[in-house]
């Protein structure tokens, strides 16, 4: 039995149904019980036609369920005619899933655990695994949201951006169990990317590719974080690194730059520097200006001012970040670092311990405190 094949079928299957007129959340049990019996029945060999044959024994599922529900009465015109199998169209059908599971009514939370769900066909066990919670708190959310998007119907174009940023959210939750949620989010991409000819698109999954590889060197053994300039090239994945480059510059031949292609192309620009030295700061800092006129988001402002203070010097990243908000997210952590570059150490430790208390995981929590202890070994007694 092959698990993945039913995995890559489910999105479409379910597109099929809604399109048909059944509801998000009928139409997700119907497929739900025919994957079951297709993991019955299926060991001694899948149907010429895997996805008709899921399609035709979860319409007959929608069926029964419908017929069944007496307070559902005013499904009887849709349903009284059951229409006869046979092929069954794909990618358009999919892509309206996606748009389905990023709508703009549901929380971001949300959005991703539907999209988790029904997209990469995940169950609602191996989703709370991944997000640490219980699976009775995962099952509510993935109902709440199933009924939220119930009523809605995809009679007009679905915003492609509200889909990117879900599955970027997939892929930024990394790995926290069974379920590897980055290597998930690329494998949803690379689906969308099959069925969506967007630049966009092809520069979300040429970041997700550049990312994810330099996983192996984020790292030590026992665990503790490795910031980017003390990584092992060595451990980086060369074949994804070459994947993803070759992506994003098609994309960016487009000539239809967005925020996902200008963020692929700092992450291309470290992934093409043999050692840390010899990183182009200088095209880093003009991508994040790119950025910066693309989002006007002030943590791209804060990742261009560490970034000025590789290309110009410490002070001059210092005196950049003195224009933002103390309050950003890693704020405190890039100034104690641009302070440990110009000589004040004592400065440095003092910052790296105040952003370790802010920090919003053990792991970066645990560098930052580290980082303090080294400097405030290093300052006279």
């Amino acid at each position: 039995m092959d698990e993945n094949l039913l995995r890559d079928l489910t999105p479409g299957v379910i597109a099929v149904l809604v399109r048909r007129g059944a509801d998000f959340a009928a139409a997700e049990d119907a497929v739900q019980d025919a994957l079951v019996e297709a993991l019955r029945g299926w060991p001694a060999g899948a149907p010429r036609d895997p996805k008709g044959w899921l399609v035709t024994v979860a319409w007959r599922r929608f069926l029964d369920a419908a017929r069944a529900d007496t307070a559902r009465r005013r499904r009887e015109d849709l349903v009284e005619e059951e229409p006869e199998p046979g092929p069954v169209p794909g990618s358009d059908d999919t892509l309206r899933l996606y748009f389905l599971c990023a709508h703009p009514s549901l929380t971001p939370s949300s959005a991703v655990a539907l999209t988790l769900r029904a997209v990469g066909g995940l169950t609602t066990r191996q989703i709370a695994r991944a997000y640490l919670v219980p699976e009775a708190t995962m099952a509510q959310r993935i109902s709440r949201a199933k009924r939220t998007v119930s009523g809605v119907r995809l009679d007009r174009p679905g915003d492609l951006s509200t889909v990117l940023r879900v599955l970027y959210l997939v892929f930024n939750e990394g790995y926290s169990g069974e379920v590897d949620l980055a290597a998930e989010a690329v494998r949803l991409t690379r689906r969308l990317a099959a069925s969506v000819d967007h630049p966009e698109v092809a520069g979300l999954l040429a970041l997700m590719l550049l990312h994810h590889a330099r996983r192996a060197g984020r790292t030590a053994p026992d665990g503790s974080l490795v910031p980017l300039a003390e990584q092992d090239r060595s451990r980086w994945d060369t074949e994804a690194i070459t994947e993803g480059v070759e992506i994003l510059q098609a994309a960016l031949a487009r000539d239809r730059l967005g925020q996902f292609q200008a963020q692929a192309a700092v992450a291309a620009l470290h992934a093409d520097a043999p050692t840390a030295e010899e990183t182009d700061w200088t095209q880093i800092v003009e991508w994040y200006d790119e950025l910066a006129r693309l989002t006007d988001s002030p943590v791209v402002r804060l990742n261009r001012a560490v970034a000025v203070g590789e290309a110009d010097g410490p002070r001059a990243g210092l005196a950049a970040l003195a224009e933002l908000d103390e309050g950003l997210p890693r704020h405190t952590a890039a100034a104690a670092y641009l302070h440990e570059r110009a000589g004040d150490p004592a400065t440095a430790a003092r910052l790296y311990a105040e952003a370790a208390r802010k920090a919003s995981n053990l792991a970066e929590r645990d560098h930052l405190t580290r980082r303090a202890a080294r400097l405030n070994a290093l300052l006279p007694r």
